[in-house]
């Protein structure tokens, strides 16, 4: 280390410099400074993630089963099991599961080895305490159900009428035992994700059982259970860094620190990317990612998670079937995705689901892309035309991929069927009004958790689905909710359950509720020096240990 290094890190924190050359040598020694406090970080050279962040997020809480906060879940928290990048299972937390005859009653098995930072053991009553907490309606979990929702006394505890989910037993502290409320084939795999993450119960939960606010943050004496631990946070400067848990009882993490800084503007952070000043992003939405950064950069697996533009079939004009089938067939979908990713990551989906077993060969016939059938359709429909049809809103246009998109399909319908009068809006929740201001377009994703078509189907087609009650204005079709639900009493590895969820996806094809846009690349969002930062199907890294530069 040179003299005026050592200088320089002598003044902020208070060495001696012979202390802070003593201090350098071996080791990289890097400066970081949140307002007036200073530090010394002992670090091998270069082995720093520096990360762009797309906001500023005001909580942290690995509770949430969802945000931009939750991308980064896996670097500090531990989950039962978790997906690799081609969806294969590995026990973490939980090293077994083994199912009853009638898969309604489950067991699994703590690692022994399994323990906090602080060195304290991880107990079955720590994984009741997580799950219970994530349950309480004042956590507001995006998706605590989407992992917890079969639990026998789930509901009970989401609508406050119970504090602990019944389903939920603890014989020893290696042994958690979850009886359903009806049989679930796959609920194992439900558990291999980070939406609800292992905590220390008696930090995170009160006694009133509710979520302890802040209790994550270091200078509460939190205690993580994943590689790396929480050592700063400055919410108003948008900077968090994350250091090694020194007693990860999971392979020793390679970096030596996470730093995560929130820039906003995408111009911004795809400056500072090149220019080698960040190496990583969390989420790096623009049409022209690959030319800007290159293809490793935005390389990835396709995962079970899909971007559709879908019809609230409540509003007019989406409420006449012709209509829809005329604003289908009047989109060229091959130039949907020139417009939006011309260079990738992403690939054109023809279908809803992807990336699952039954996604090929499903027998789903993509829509064609026939302006004069369009142009047809529309003069049968009750608006007979253009003229008559009411404005048409997009919403969830949020990103410059997303808008290049929306724009490109409102100009297919100008210049197919003679539609002018269109609008959009970025937020979901940004809409109000009568119907002919009213949203009849929402952009967005679908998808699961787990690798398995009826799942999916489930979540974006049901009628029981966020999505169809949400975003298409309650859509029902009777047959492709029987079929879903027969599907999913059918073991993981009965060729029927992929069969019967095939079928429900041909009969929604014909109810015309959506534009098929693309199938998502899990990007890795980092620098070509940057190795392991690998994704699964739930947008968390991998293997975060494995994280290193050069």
């Amino acid at each position: 280390m040179s003299e005026t290094k050592a200088g320089n890190i002598a003044q902020w924190s208070g060495l001696s410099r012979r202390e802070a050359l003593k201090l350098g040598f071996g080791a990289g020694v890097a400066l970081t400074v949140f307002g007036l406090e200073a530090r010394i970080v002992l670090a091998d050279e270069g082995q720093v993630l520096k990360v762009a962040n797309p906001a500023f997020n005001q909580d942290w809480s690995p509770l949430r089963g969802g945000g931009v906060p939750y991308r980064w879940n896996s670097a500090w928290w531990a989950s039962p099991m978790y997906f690799d990048a081609e969806g294969k299972i590995h026990p973490y937390v939980f090293t077994s599961w083994e199912g009853s005859a009638d898969n309604r009653t489950w067991t699994f098995k703590i690692d022994p080895k399994a323990v906090f930072s602080d060195g304290s053991k991880i107990t079955a009553e720590d994984v009741k305490g997580s799950w219970n907490v994530a349950a309480m309606p004042n956590t507001k979990s995006q998706r605590a159900d989407q992992v917890l929702g079969k639990v026998a006394g789930y509901a009970d505890v989401g609508s406050g009428a119970a504090k602990d989910i019944a389903g939920i037993a603890t014989p020893d502290e290696a042994t958690v035992v979850v009886t359903l409320s009806e049989p679930d084939p796959i609920f194992f795999m439900r558990l291999a994700n980070h939406i609800a993450p292992i905590t220390k119960a008696s930090q995170s939960r009160g006694e009133d059982g509710e979520e302890v606010a802040d209790w994550y943050l270091p200078d509460n004496g939190a205690v993580y259970s994943g590689p790396f631990r929480l050592t700063s946070i400055d919410i108003d400067a948008g900077k968090l860094v994350f250091e090694p848990n020194e007693n990860f009882f999971g392979p020793k993490p390679k970096l030596a620190r996470i730093e995560i800084t929130s820039i906003e503007d995408n111009v911004t952070a795809t400056s500072l990317l090149k220019s080698g000043e960040f190496n990583a992003h969390t989420e790096l939405v623009t049409s022209t990612i690959v030319q800007d950064l290159g293809a490793e950069f935005a390389a990835g697996p396709l995962i079970p998670t899909s971007q559709h533009f879908w019809f609230n079939a409540a509003r007019a004009p989406m409420d006449d079937p012709k209509v829809r089938q005329a604003l289908i067939l009047a989109v060229d979908r091959d130039g949907l995705m020139k417009a939006s990713f011309p260079d990738g990551p992403h690939k054109k989906a023809d279908q809803v689901i992807n990336s699952v077993p039954g996604a090929e060969n499903s027998g789903f016939e993509p829509y064609p892309y026939d302006p004069e059938a369009a142009k047809t359709l529309l003069a049968e429909s009750r608006y007979g035309g253009p003229e008559r049809l009411p404005k048409l809103m997009f919403v969830g246009i949020s990103s410059p991929a997303n808008e290049a998109a929306a724009q490109f399909i409102a100009e297919q319908w100008r210049q197919n069927l003679g539609i002018s009068a269109v609008d959009m809006k970025p937020q979901q929740d940004a809409y109000a009004g009568p119907d002919q201001n009213a949203v009849q377009i929402f952009r967005d994703d679908v998808g699961t958790r787990v690798p398995d078509a009826v799942s999916y189907l489930a979540g974006s087609i049901a009628s029981t689905s966020s999505n169809a009650q949400n975003k298409m204005g309650g859509y029902k079709n009777d047959k492709v909710d029987a079929l879903l639900a027969e599907a999913a009493t059918k073991a993981a590895d009965d060729p029927q359950r992929v069969a019967l969820a095939q079928e429900a996806q041909k009969l929604f094809r014909e109810d015309y509720a959506f534009i098929p846009w693309y199938a998502q690349a899990m990007s890795r969002w980092a620098s070509a020096n940057v190795k392991g930062m690998e994704k699964n199907l739930d947008w968390q890294v991998v293997a975060p240990w494995d994280i290193a530069i050069g």
